[in-house]
Formats: structure tokens, sequence, C-alpha cells
């Protein structure tokens, strides 16, 4: 029978970390139930010995780290698993106060607490730490605050939150393994550069020998590179601040976001990204009873290419006009055509919200699909440059001692 490992709260609110067999989880939360514990997160025993791996050891005062999307995704999930248990929200806060595994947010929890049992709303609450709880998160709180389903709202921002980090961690583990390359590329050609070609440089000086041309341009290349080095390191970092200061600028921005869309295989990942982003986020809040235009307003906030979320303001004042969300999407040009037909029969139907969503996921699955391809070309284009450069400098090489054997004696 499986092993499961679990954090409850008991009745008075103090925090137990245990183990148990069970088939499943819902036989561990009825266990759990059955000796009066509210139960906050439940994972396999292997799971959790893995957690407890980096969570005992590490000192948390020690090393207070800084509060990540994944830390409010678990505070969230946790509070809206105490909240459907029965509790207040008062109440839940305090248990998290003393379980969250953040020290940073361990020390903001406390104060949202003391404020809502003074009196104030918990989207008020929640507000003052901007940094942390972005607009979408603080409108949806107050949403469920309104109308009277704060825990309902919880749990379907804690979905949402967990299929935004999904899709983060598929995207950042497909990248590891180019980028590693690319580095290991860099690095290799600047030890030959810098380390290796100027000894073969003395050797063959010494010789005095007609160096192919080949050779003869490896080795220039690695004396200007051993000599100008710093400098070019300075140009390098002064271009990267000129490009940086550029794009930071509405004209830099927008001409960048304009020039990724047009790219053959980026353009189409960057339109599925903002089409899943903007669909899932626009589909929660509606769900969740935000009136659409300020869910627009919301869910364009969300947006990171700039003409995409100017076709969103275009729509939010038509909408505001009476006319329909898809029209001026689909004048755009700038979303995908099935996303637009999709979202046209949820308007027809009456089921935006839900047909939202679906497109949301249906996309995410793309994108997923879209970078494991675009990593399945990047890394045979890295290992074939890699292997020309490196293969040209041993040919280089081979070269230039093969012609040693002409010197006359």
């Amino acid at each position: 029978m499986p092993k499961y490992s679990y954090r409850a709260a008991d009745p008075n609110g103090e925090i137990i970390q245990g183990a148990i067999e069970a088939l499943n989880e819902k036989e561990v939360v009825s266990s759990l139930h059955d000796l009066q514990l509210i139960p906050i997160r439940i994972s396999s025993a292997g799971q959790s010995t893995l957690s407890n791996l980096f969570t005992t050891k590490v000192n948390p005062n020690a090393i207070i780290r800084r509060i990540s999307s994944r830390d409010v995704m678990q505070f969230t999930q946790d509070l809206a698993t105490l909240m459907g248990a029965g509790l207040p929200v008062d109440r839940s806060l305090s248990i998290l106060s003393g379980a969250c595994a953040n020290e940073r947010l361990r020390r903001i929890i406390g104060p949202v607490n003391k404020e809502i049992q003074g009196g104030s709303y918990v989207s008020d609450a929640l507000a003052d730490y901007p940094d942390i709880f972005s607009r979408f998160y603080i409108s949806m709180i107050r949403v469920g605050e309104s109308s009277g389903t704060l825990s309902t709202v919880l749990l379907r921002l804690g979905y949402f939150l967990n299929d935004a980090q999904k899709l983060k961690d598929d995207i950042r583990a497909a990248l590891i393994y180019p980028t590693f390359l690319v580095l290991l590329c860099g690095v290799s050609l600047m030890i030959i550069s810098v380390v290796v070609m100027p000894k073969f440089s003395v050797i063959f000086n010494d010789l005095g020998i007609a160096l192919p041309l080949s050779t003869r341009l490896l080795l220039e290349t690695g004396s200007f590179v051993l000599e100008y080095g710093l400098l070019l390191a300075m140009l390098a970092v002064l271009c990267l601040v000129i490009v940086h200061k550029y794009l930071g600028t509405d004209t830099g921005r927008t001409a960048i976001d304009r020039l990724m869309l047009k790219m053959p295989i980026i353009g189409p990942l960057i339109q599925n990204i903002e089409t899943a982003r903007l669909s899932r986020t626009l589909g929660t809040l509606i769900q969740s009873g935000v009136p659409i235009l300020a869910a627009i307003k919301l869910a364009t906030d969300t947006l990171q290419n700039r003409l995409i979320k100017e076709a969103m303001n275009v729509a939010y004042h038509q909408v505001k006009e009476g006319k329909s969300l898809s029209k001026p999407l689909s004048d755009s040009g700038y979303l995908p055509e099935l996303a637009i037909q999709m979202i046209t029969v949820g308007e027809e139907s009456g089921m935006l919200d839900d047909m939202l969503i679906k497109v949301g996921r249906n996309y995410e699955k793309s994108v997923r699909t879209g970078v494991k391809r675009l990593i399945g070309l990047f890394e045979p284009t890295i290992i074939l440059v890699m292997g020309l450069m490196i293969g040209f400098i041993v040919i280089s090489m081979l070269t230039a001692i093969l012609s040693i054997n002409e010197i006359p004696f």
C-alpha cells in the first residue's frame, strides 16, 4: 500500500506533519478528517522526502529567498484548502503564517491577517503588496468577497496559477540544454583562442615557415582576441546597455515586438503564448463574475507584446460600444484564426468563459509543442556550428603541423 506524507492543522491551529498508508489521496483526506485534522498538503512519501531534504536542513532565517510565483500559487492553494474545510479567512491565515515555507511570505501573512481582523477586506489587505499579488489576483479576490464565494474563487485561482506555473516550468526546462550548449561553445572557443592558439603561434614563428591561409587567419584571430579582448568586452557591454535603453522606450519595444511577430518560427510561437495567456486569464475572470469590460482591462495587463495589447485596447472600446469581442481581434490579425473562431462560437452560444478557457488550454498545449519543435531545430544547429568551428580549428592546425615536414634541414 502506498505511503503518503501529509501536513495538516488540528482544531487549535497547530501544524502537524506525518505519514500514513492509504490507497489514494482521497483516503488520506478521509483518514485525516476522522482524526479531526484539516489537510493542508498531501504528497507521496518519495516527494515528501525530497522536499524535506531542502526544507528541513536549510535554515529559512539564514537564507531568505524572494517570493516567487510558485510561492504565491502554493499559498493560494493552501488558503483555498483551509477555507474549503470551513475555516474563516483569519483563522486560515493564522495557520498558514506558521506553515508557510517562505520566510518572507510568512512575514507578510501576519500583517495581512491583522488588517483583516481589524475589519479590512482581504483584497484591500493584499493590495498593499502589489509586487507579490497582481491586479488580476486582487480583482479575483475582490469578486469572491463581493459574491460570497471566496473559497471557490481561491480554488479556481489556485488552478489558474498552477497551470501558468506548469507552462513556465516546461518552457524553462526546454531551454536548459540549448543554453548549456551555447555556453559550452563560447567557453571552448575562448579557451582555444586565448590559451591554445598563442602557444602554437610562438612555435610557428620560431620555425619561420610559411603557414597556410586558414592557419594564419586563425592565429591572427587569436592574437586579436588576446590583445583587444578587454576592449571587445567593454564594447559588447556598451552595446547591451544601448539596446536595453532602446527597448525601454515605447518606440523600441514596439519595433521589437513587431519584428518578433514577423519571424518565421518565433512569431507563431509568440502568438500562441499570448493567446493562451489572454484566453485563460479572460475566461477565468469572466467565470468568476468579473464584468467583461473590467476583465478585458485586467487580461490586457498580463500581455507582453505591445501590438497584441493595443489590439485588446481597441477591442475594449468596441465592446464598450456594444460590439462583439471577436470582430476587433480578427481585424487586428495578431491572434490565430482558430482562436478567433472559437471565441465567436463562445459569444454566440453564451458560453464565452468556458470557450475562452478551452482556447487557453489548447494553445498552452500548442506552446509546449512549439517550444519542443523550436528546441529540436535549435539544438542540432548549435551542435553543427560548434562542430564546424572546432573542425576548422583542428584542420587549420593539422595543416600547419604537416607543413613542418616541408622545412629543409
